[in-house]
């Protein structure tokens, strides 16, 4: 698949997070405070919660139903009770466009 479209840019805020479909995977979509642009699995480890629903601080997003806070670079759990990783993908911004591949993720052991 390579990289596709998740996302414009206009739908990204610092601190916020936004939900976005790309090929069959729910992502998260995350500008985090410093304003990068990060792209994980929207559904948390511990519990079928969506992560876009969640707080960003600094550079970690947290699961709205257990508090569980992913690293958003590497998908590592930093809190419990999730301790599986999300995985996370590369993202390149083009234009307007908010690009994921979703075939090569960073942390593909997850």
């Amino acid at each position: 698949m390579s990289f596709a479209v998740a996302c414009a840019r206009s739908e990204l805020a610092p601190g916020k997070a936004v939900r976005a479909e790309v090929g069959e995977r729910e992502l998260c979509i995350v500008q985090d405070e410093s304003g990068t642009v990060h792209a994980l699995d929207d559904i948390c480890t511990h519990g079928d919660v969506s992560l876009s629903e969640g707080e960003v601080e600094g550079c970690t997003i947290e699961c709205w139903g257990h508090g569980s806070r992913f690293d958003l670079t590497t998908g590592e759990p930093q809190t419990p009770p999730a301790w599986e990783p999300v995985r996370v993908y590369p993202v390149s911004l083009e234009g307007e466009d908010v690009l994921v591949d979703i075939d090569n993720p960073i942390n593909p052991s997850t």
